[in-house]
């Protein structure tokens, strides 16, 4: 048993350049040499010359890159599989149905929710930007920014009552012909 040992260790380079090859990683192929090592030394069916041990474990090393790609595979199928099954982000026309409400009901906001909102959520500035803008803590403006939209939320939910629940899509409360 010591010469097969003796043998895998001696050809641990040639073990790694040959898995480097085969999956351009040089990391993920010492994770898979190392893998295949414990898989090997684990076996029951060791062979106990040096040459035989050689071989016999290309044999392993070989399957476990196999399964590195079959496992790839899989993976590559299932988030295929997920991205067509995932509804697609919304669109310019979709953004155009939702609920026109809130515009008219920013002016009615104290001037600094109007600003933070117009900003952030309409302008989209990001809000490191719009704190550093404003002279103010990121935080302060997150802070700040959590109260806007709440405080936007319940004139909304006041104004659109039961389609603000739904998400606000296709209403008409903002429309006054449609009343």
């Amino acid at each position: 048993m010591a010469k097969a040992e003796d043998a895998l260790i001696e050809n641990l380079n040639a073990f790694v350049a040959f898995a480097r090859k085969r999956v351009g990683d040089p990391e993920l192929a010492a994770d898979l040499v190392q893998d295949s090592l414990l898989k090997a030394l684990k076996s029951s069916d060791q062979p106990r010359d040096g040459e035989g041990a050689v071989t016999w474990f290309y044999r392993i090393l070989r399957h476990s890159i196999i399964d590195l790609y079959r496992r790839r595979d899989v993976r590559d199928r299932a988030l295929e599989r997920l991205q067509v099954e995932l509804p697609e982000q919304p669109d310019a026309a979709a953004e155009r149905v939702l609920c026109q409400c809130f515009k008219r009901l920013l002016p009615g906001l104290p001037e600094q929710y109007r600003d933070l909102l117009q900003r952030v959520d309409l302008d989209g500035a990001s809000p490191k930007d719009a704190a550093t803008a404003l002279g103010l803590t990121l935080n302060n403006l997150n802070v700040r920014l959590h109260r806007a939209r709440q405080r936007l939320r319940e004139k909304v939910e006041a104004t659109c009552h039961v389609c603000s629940k739904h998400g606000c899509l296709d209403c008409s409360c903002g429309d006054e012909s449609g009343r």
